[in-house]
């Protein structure tokens, strides 16, 4: 299986999630620092520390940014690229990168944490260029909403695994 893949309106890349922190800022690189900081420290009541270190897709289109766990395909976090404020690399590490997102329903930010051996750069510079394209098409289409495209993008992604769990059904024997 190829780390990246794309489609007309997406594209996914597979990578190695560290976790997700609550900040108190909305962007800086002193977010990604601290954020980082935070996840090395273990801690066995956070949830988010217990998850990291996984490996995830992670689904970028104009509607958000999906991260999917890799052998389940659970949805762990959908962000809309709404609410997507800052993204960078870790200055301390360029393998790693991150991206800030404020909480839909809560008036809080999120800093999620990803490591590629690859692919850091590009996914800072995609999600950036999709952030942009977004907000332009927002523009354009009156704020259509966004609600509905991310839903749109989940049916997409489930029909598509749909197919693929199908596929893999018919080539075995009973």
């Amino acid at each position: 299986m190829s780390d990246v893949s794309e489609d007309d309106n997406e594209i996914s890349f597979r990578v190695k999630f560290l976790g997700r922190v609550e900040v108190v800022r909305p962007n800086g690189l002193q977010v990604l620092d601290e954020a980082a900081e935070i996840l090395k420290t273990p801690d066995k009541y956070s949830p988010e520390k217990a998850a990291k270190k996984s490996k995830v897709h992670l689904f970028l289109s104009l509607s958000g940014i999906d991260i999917l766990e890799n052998k389940t395909k659970f949805l762990l976090y959908t962000c809309p690229l709404s609410t997507v404020s800052f993204c960078a690399l870790l200055p301390s590490s360029p393998k790693v990168f991150g991206f800030v997102a404020r909480h839909p329903a809560a008036d809080m930010y999120h800093c999620y944490l990803f490591q590629s051996k690859k692919f850091s750069h590009v996914l800072v510079s995609v999600i950036g260029d999709a952030f942009r394209a977004s907000k332009k098409e927002e523009n354009t289409r009156g704020g259509r909403d966004l609600i509905v495209e991310a839903l749109r993008h989940k049916n997409k992604v489930l029909q598509r695994e749909n197919s693929e769990l199908k596929r893999r059904l018919a080539g075995q024997p009973n």
